[in-house]
C-alpha cells in the first residue's frame, strides 16, 4: 500500500511543474561555462557530411562579411554614444544554434565573442516559453556580464533571421553605451560595493516586436539612467543595424539558397578548430607561466595576483588560472570566467593568430581552468562594473607564454611583440554640461595605448587600446562642443615614460583637462598601474614606469591664463614641479579615483601609459637612442644611464668606441651584482607573504590562497575561496582622524595637567618665598 515508485508519467509531470515554477532564471551555468561550439546539427550534419563547393561557399563568407562590414559602419555614423563614434563597437552573425560565425572586419573581436552566451540562453529559455517566444520580427536586449558580456556599459541588440518560416541564423550588433544609471555616472563605478550599484543589469530580454521597439520597455530603460536621449537613440541605431544586416543575410538566401548559408556559416568555424589544433601541434609540448599584478581594488592599494600557465600537449592547450586572487565580494574589479574567455579570445586573435577568422571556435581545442570565487570567476553576487581590470590583464599577458612556445618555429603568423599599455587610461565624467544636459561617459583616450616593442622594430605610439585594433581616439574639437571639459594639454607624448628594451614600448599621450561653463560636473578614473608596472617586458627588456594622477585644485586656470598664458608650460612634469599655476592646491594619487566633483578651472591630469620594451637595452643601435632624442621621447640622462651611449649633446653624433667600453663595462657589473640562482632563491624568497603586504592570491603553492577580509590576514584552501570584504575607505580615513584626534587630545590633556603642576609649583614657590 506504500509503493513509493514513480512512474514515467509522474516525472514528466514533476519535470514539467519545476520548470513552469523555477523561482529565478539565474544564468545557466552549463551555458556559461562552454566555450566551444556546439555540435552540429542534424541538418548541418546532413549537409556537411557531402561534398560542397568552396567557391560557393566562399563567395557568401565574403557577402556575409560585406554586411557584417556594413553594418559596422552605420553604427559608427549613425550611433549617438562615445563608443559609437570612437569604434567600440561589433557587428556580427551567429548560426541558428547560437555559435559565433563571423564579426564585422573592423570590430571589437570580445564584445561578439560574449554575445552567444545570451542567443543560447535565448534559445533555451524563451522558444517554448509561451509568454515570451522567438518569432521572425522579435529583438532582444541584454547587457548583464553574468548572463555573457564584457560589463554592463555594452549593450546588444540581438536578432533572430527568418527563412521561410524557419529560424536560420542569428545577428546582432553591440555598442559600448557607457551611461547606464549605475550609482556613478558613466556606467563604470569604482565605488559600487554590490552589483545593485551596477545600473542597468539586462539579462536577455524581448524589446522588439514586429521589428519596432516596444515603447514600454524602451520609456523603462530611458528611466533608469541619467541620459535617456543616448539610450533611445542607439536602441534605435542597433534596431536598424540589425534590419540591414537581416535584408543582406535575406539576399544571401534569395540568391544562393538556405543550404548554401548553413553550410558556409557551420564550415567557417570548423575550418578555424580545425586550423587552430594544427597550429597548437606545431608548438613544443611544456608548460610556460606568467604572473602579474594588478595593485589596486579601486578602493585601496592591494597586489591581486593573476596567474597564468599555458600547458600544450598534442592539438591540446589548456590555460591555468588557478591561484589567481580570490574575489570581492563589495569591490567592482570581479569578473565571471565567461568574460575573460572573450578577452583571452581578443589577445589571441590580435596578437598570436592575427591571420585567422575572428570566431570564438578558435578556443574549441582549448581547455582553461579556474578556481571557485576568484577574482577571475566571480560569483554571480560580486559586483563586476569594473571587470577591465582583470580582462585588461588577460588581453595582454597571453603574449608572453605564447611567444615563448612559438619563438623557435619555423613560421610565425605575426611579428613577436611585447604586451601593450593594458590599462583604462582615461577620464570618466558626468554630471550637467554646459548646454544643461545630465550625461555620464569616458573619454576616448582609452583608445589611445602604446604598443610594445616588437622583435624588429619599436612599438608604435597611442596605436590602439588591447581590446580594439581599429579604434579611433575621437576628436577633441567635437568633445568640447558638447562636454564641458576643456583639454588643456592634448596629445603630447611623454618624454622618458617609456618600456626599454632593444626595441622600446610605443609611448601613451598625457591628458590634461579642466572644466568650464558648469558648476555640477566631476571626473573620475578606474585604472591600476600606479605601484606595480602595468604592463611586463619581454626578452630582457623594461616595463613602463608607474603613473600617478596628479590634481591642481583650489584654483581657476582659466583666470590665470587670461592674465598671464605665457607662464604657464601644459606639461604634467613641469606643471608639478615648478607649480606655475599660483595659489593651487597640488597632489598625487594612484591612477584609481572615485566620482568627485570638480570646481571651473580645477585641473586633471593623468598619462596614457607605454608599451613594454622588447630585449636588453644595451643591444639598442645608438642611431635610434639618437632619434628618441630628436623627438624628444627621451631625455639625455635617458640616454646615458639606461643605454648607456657616449655622445656629443650637442651635435647628437656618437663616440662608437666609448658607448661600446661604457656598454662592456656595464655587462661586467651586471655580472658581479647577479647571484647564482640557489642563492637569490634563499636570500630573497618568503615562506608566506609579508604581513604589512596587502596580498592576494598564491605564494609558492597554487593550492593555496592568501587574502585580507574585514582587516585580517587569512589563509585558505583554493578548493575552500572566501570572498573577500573590505572596509569602506572612509571608515578607515574616519577611524584614523579620531585615532589622531585622541591623540592630540592625550595630548592637550598632558600639557594642561603639566601646565597645572607648573603653576602649582609656582605658586607653591611663591608662597614660600613670601613666608621667607
Amino acid at each position: 500500500m506504500n509503493d513509493m515508485s514513480v512512474t514515467p508519467e509522474d516525472k514528466l509531470l514533476l519535470n514539467k511543474f519545476l520548470k513552469d515554477n523555477q523561482l529565478f532564471l539565474i544564468a545557466d551555468p552549463e551555458i556559461m561555462n562552454d566555450h566551444d561550439i556546439g555540435p552540429r546539427s542534424e541538418e548541418e550534419e546532413r549537409l556537411l557530411s557531402g561534398p560542397s563547393d568552396p567557391h560557393l561557399v566562399n563567395m557568401v563568407r565574403g557577402r556575409i562579411l560585406a554586411a557584417l562590414d556594413e553594418g559596422n559602419t552605420m553604427i559608427e555614423q549613425m550611433g549617438a554614444a562615445p563608443g559609437a563614434k570612437w569604434g567600440d563597437i561589433v557587428a556580427s552573425i551567429f548560426t541558428a544554434s547560437g555559435d559565433l560565425s563571423m564579426i564585422a572586419p573592423h570590430g571589437v573581436v570580445g564584445f561578439a565573442a560574449c554575445v552567444h552566451y545570451p542567443i543560447k540562453y535565448i534559445i533555451k529559455y524563451w522558444t517554448d516559453e509561451p509568454t515570451v517566444g522567438v518569432h521572425d520580427g522579435d529583438g532582444f536586449i541584454h547587457n548583464d556580464p553574468r548572463y555573457g558580456g564584457i560589463h554592463g556599459t555594452d549593450q546588444s541588440c540581438i536578432m533572430p533571421v527568418f527563412w521561410k518560416g524557419k529560424m536560420v541564423c542569428w545577428v546582432s550588433c553591440t555598442i559600448h553605451e557607457g551611461e547606464n544609471g549605475a550609482t556613478e555616472p558613466g556606467g563604470m563605478p569604482p565605488s559600487a560595493e554590490s552589483r545593485y550599484d551596477e545600473g542597468l543589469k539586462m539579462s536577455p530580454f524581448k524589446v522588439i516586436e514586429n521589428f519596432q521597439l516596444r515603447r514600454d520597455l524602451v520609456t523603462f530603460l530611458q528611466n533608469m539612467v541619467r541620459d535617456p536621449k543616448l539610450q533611445l537613440e542607439d536602441m534605435k541605431v542597433k534596431l536598424h543595424t540589425c534590419l540591414r544586416m537581416r535584408e543582406r543575410v535575406l539576399a544571401v538566401l534569395e540568391e544562393f539558397g538556405e543550404e548554401a548559408l548553413t553550410i558556409s556559416l557551420r564550415q567557417h568555424i570548423e575550418d578555424v578548430q580545425e586550423e587552430v589544433r594544427r597550429r597548437i601541434e606545431e608548438l613544443p609540448d611544456g608548460t610556460t607561466r606568467v604572473l602579474t599584478f594588478p595593485d589596486s581594488t579601486l578602493r585601496e592599494n592591494a597586489l591581486l595576483k593573476f596567474s597564468m600557465a599555458v600547458t600544450v600537449k598534442g592539438d591540446r592547450m589548456t590555460l591555468d588560472f588557478r591561484g589567481s586572487s580570490p574575489e570581492f565580494i563589495n569591490r567592482a574589479i570581479n569578473c565571471n570566467a565567461a568574460s575573460l574567455k572573450t578577452m583571452l579570445l581578443t589577445s589571441y586573435l590580435q596578437n598570436v593568430w592575427p591571420d585567422l577568422p575572428q570566431t570564438m571556435a578558435v578556443f574549441g581545442p582549448i581547455k582553461m581552468l579556474f578556481d571557485e570565487k576568484s577574482v577571475l570567476n566571480g560569483s554571480f553576487e560580486t559586483p563586476q562594473p569594473m571587470s577591465l581590470i582583470p580582462l585588461f590583464k588577460a588581453m595582454t599577458i597571453p603574449v608572453i607564454p605564447m611567444t615563448k612556445l612559438s619563438y623557435s618555429l619555423p613560421h610565425r603568423y605575426t611579428a613577436v611583440v611585447a604586451p601593450q599599455y593594458d590599462q583604462p587610461g582615461t577620464f570618466i565624467y558626468g554630471g550637467l554640461t554646459q548646454n544643461g544636459e545630465n550625461v555620464g561617459n569616458f573619454c576616448a583616450d582609452i583608445n589611445g595605448n602604446g604598443q610594445g616593442g616588437r622583435n624588429h622594430r619599436d612599438g608604435e605610439h597611442s596605436v590602439s587600446p588591447p581590446f580594439a585594433a581599429n579604434c579611433d581616439i575621437g576628436e577633441m574639437e567635437v568633445i568640447e562642443e558638447e562636454l564641458p571639459i576643456v583639454r588643456l594639454g592634448a596629445f603630447t607624448l611623454a618624454r622618458d615614460r617609456v618600456g626599454f628594451g632593444k626595441y622600446r614600448g610605443g609611448l601613451g599621450y598625457e591628458m590634461i583637462a579642466s572644466t568650464r561653463g558648469t558648476d555640477m560636473w566631476g571626473f573620475m578614473t578606474g585604472c591600476t598601474g600606479s605601484l606595480f608596472t602595468p604592463s611586463q617586458p619581454l626578452f630582457g627588456g623594461y616595463g613602463p614606469p608607474v603613473y600617478p594622477l596628479c590634481k591642481i585644485q583650489n584654483v581657476n586656470i582659466f583666470d590665470q591664463l587670461e592674465k598671464d598664458p605665457g607662464n604657464i608650460k601644459f606639461d604634467i612634469l613641469d606643471l608639478m614641479n615648478n607649480q606655475t599655476v599660483e595659489g593651487g592646491k597640488y597632489s598625487t594619487h594612484p591612477m584609481a579615483m572615485t566620482f568627485e566633483l570638480c570646481q571651473n578651472g580645477e585641473v586633471y591630469m593623468m598619462c596614457q601609459g607605454t608599451g613594454a620594451g622588447y630585449g636588453d637595452v644595451l643591444l639598442r643601435d645608438p642611431a635610434h637612442v639618437m632619434k628618441d632624442i630628436e623627438e624628444s621621447l627621451i631625455s639625455h640622462e635617458t640616454a646615458l644611464d639606461i643605454f648607456k651611449v657616449v655622445y656629443d649633446q650637442a651635435t647628437l653624433l656618437v663616440d662608437e668606441a666609448a658607448t661600446k667600453k661604457l656598454r662592456d663595462n656595464e655587462r661586467k657589473s651586471r655580472l658581479k651584482r647577479g647571484k647564482p640562482f640557489d642563492k637569490f632563491v634563499k636570500d630573497f624568497v618568503t615562506k608566506e607573504p609579508p604581513a604589512y603586504l596587502p596580498y592576494y592570491g598564491s605564494w609558492d603553492d597554487p593550492t593555496v590562497i592568501y587574502g585580507t577580509s574585514q582587516g585580517k590576514r587569512i589563509k585558505m584552501k583554493a578548493s575552500e575561496m572566501q570572498s573577500m570584504f573590505m572596509p569602506n575607505p572612509k571608515d578607515e580615513k574616519i577611524k584614523s582622524l579620531e585615532s589622531q584626534l585622541d591623540t592630540v587630545k592625550a595630548q592637550l590633556e598632558a600639557c594642561r595637567a603639566k601646565g597645572k603642576a607648573s603653576v602649582k609649583a609656582v605658586a607653591k614657590a611663591k608662597s614660600k618665598s613670601k613666608k621667607k
